[in-house]
């Protein structure tokens, strides 16, 4: 349902250094940026559960990628009052060499094709257990935010749906207003004009102004 390719690892690494974003080397580096608060915690709750070999200082991300995590978990909680869990966060890029020891699928630390993981905007989610229901409203869920360029979910060969987030979805609220702001409805005055914060307010003056001269 989500293929990767090689091609699309390559626009999301052009998007990541369009963006100006890192390859976080080592812990030294992971730390600073944790520090800093370029990374931001992601904690547990009702809705997200972190697999439990993850350490604490991996448990990291950008804060849009955060976001969407909230957003995303919680509403599937809504739906099937049922966590998600999250295996894997933020990765340097020592770690992603290690694991390219052992996991011959991994993605390379370096090159055009590396780990998002290495940026902080990476999550992968456990696909174990879910059924066809729960992983058709998941899809329907990431599908159309996928199309506005706001994600890129991967389904990987192990039971995991690796999803990157772009820094676009931390914009997503302010889209929404200008649709909502353009979409309110007209209020209309009784004669058929459209009404202003300017002429609803004058208009009745006029009205009665004319009609106060108008008496003998």
């Amino acid at each position: 349902m989500f293929p990767g390719s090689h091609d699309m690892l390559v626009r999301q690494n052009e998007e990541l250094d369009r963006l100006q974003l890192p390859r976080i080397v080592d812990d030294y580096e992971l730390m600073r940026y944790e520090l800093s608060q370029e990374l931001v915690p992601v904690n547990e709750t009702e809705a997200l559960k972190i697999a439990a070999d993850l350490p604490e200082n991996r448990r990291y991300c950008r804060p849009w990628t955060r976001d969407f995590l909230q957003d995303f978990t919680q509403a599937y909680y809504n739906e099937f009052h049922a966590p998600l869990q999250i295996n894997s966060l933020v990765r340097t890029v020592e770690q992603q060499h290690r694991l390219r020891r052992w996991n011959r699928f991994a993605a390379p630390e370096i090159g055009d094709t590396a780990s998002t993981h290495l940026t902080g905007v990476t999550f992968d989610m456990s696909r174990r257990g879910l059924t066809f229901e729960e992983y058709e409203w998941i899809r329907n869920y990431l599908l159309p935010l996928q199309a506005q360029g706001m994600v890129d979910p991967i389904e990987e060969r192990q039971p995991v749906l690796h999803v990157v987030v772009f820094e676009k979805y931390s914009s997503r609220d302010d889209q929404k207003s200008a649709w909502s702001e353009a979409n309110e409805p007209t209020e209309m005055n009784p004669y058929g004009s459209a009404v202003t914060a300017g002429s609803a307010s004058s208009t009745p003056t006029a009205t009665a102004t004319a009609s106060a001269g108008s008496q003998p």
